[in-house]
């Protein structure tokens, strides 16, 4: 496998649509892959998307074959439903390349099974946030994949945010956590913004203030190593404004809810997995 240092990395996209495109910009932001070294297949039906790809400099096609022909490592990232049907027209010409799979429920066996003995799967959880090289990622090896196979996966995750290895049946509660997650920060910024748009700020600020607040939180977990419930302590003065407004929180289940939103994404996981 090529040093993916080189620029020189071949890279393919089954399916461009938002993760893909999100990889992809993430990996041409860190230097990892040059935009004419990507290529990506679509439905006739995903211009816009289509167009997306070709503006990073990729070639687009409207059929997989060349996409696959063409590349060193293959993303998989069609809708779960469709990854059969992908993987089938693919079948004869996955020797010896390396898949990496962001579909989420379809299990290491049913990609294994899809494709010819020699090929290679990684199964990858990754998050919109790799867009902005802020993402959050695991991955488990396939019965076949080298430990060249994994070094690079991780390095290209890495390049984008952060990157772990990890079991199969923990991908489930991950992707409900760290795939799923972005989407309840964006309504909880939304909501704070909303809340100081009441008490008077403007729509711009509140939700600049908010943004950065959360993303300054998440920093101090990460680089401090405390817990958090102790850095809340921290800034929860006896008698003050984060106390008070912590008393409101728990009044309302906040706690409750944010775990429940986890617990319901996974067993929808689950339920897509097949594992009920």
């Amino acid at each position: 496998m090529k040093n993916i240092c080189s620029n020189l990395l071949k890279m393919g996209f089954i399916g461009g649509g938002k993760t893909a495109q999100a990889m992809a910009k993430g990996f041409i932001s860190a230097g990892l892959v040059k935009g004419e070294n990507i290529t990506a297949s679509f439905s006739p039906q995903d211009d816009v998307n289509l167009q997306a790809f070709k503006a990073l400099g990729a070639g687009t096609y409207l059929d997989s074959v060349p996409v696959v022909k063409r590349s060193e490592v293959v993303f998989i990232t069609v809708k779960p439903w469709v990854v059969p049907a992908a993987l089938k027209q693919v079948l004869t010409c996955s020797k010896d390349k390396l898949f990496i799979s962001v579909a989420m429920g379809v299990k290491l066996k049913e990609l294994e099974e899809s494709l010819l003995p020699t090929a290679r799967v990684i199964r990858v959880m990754p998050n919109t946030a790799t867009l902005v090289r802020a993402g959050a990622s695991v991955f488990v090896r396939g019965s076949a994949a080298t430990e060249d196979d994994c070094s690079l996966t991780q390095a290209l995750l890495e390049s984008v945010g952060t990157c772990d290895e990890v079991t199969e049946q923990l991908i489930d509660p991950i992707t409900a956590l760290s795939g799923s997650g972005p989407g309840y920060v964006f309504t909880m910024i939304e909501a704070m913004a909303d809340g100081a748009v009441k008490m008077g700020l403007s729509r711009d600020l509140a939700y600049k203030l908010a943004a950065q607040t959360v993303m300054g939180a998440g920093k101090m977990v990460l680089e401090t190593g405390a817990h958090p419930g102790q850095l809340k302590d921290d800034v929860a003065s006896p008698g003050g404004s984060t106390i008070t407004g912590l008393s409101f929180l728990e009044k309302n289940a906040f706690r409750y809810i944010v775990s429940g939103a986890i617990e319901a994404a996974t067993q929808r996981c689950r339920e897509v997995s097949g594992k009920e």
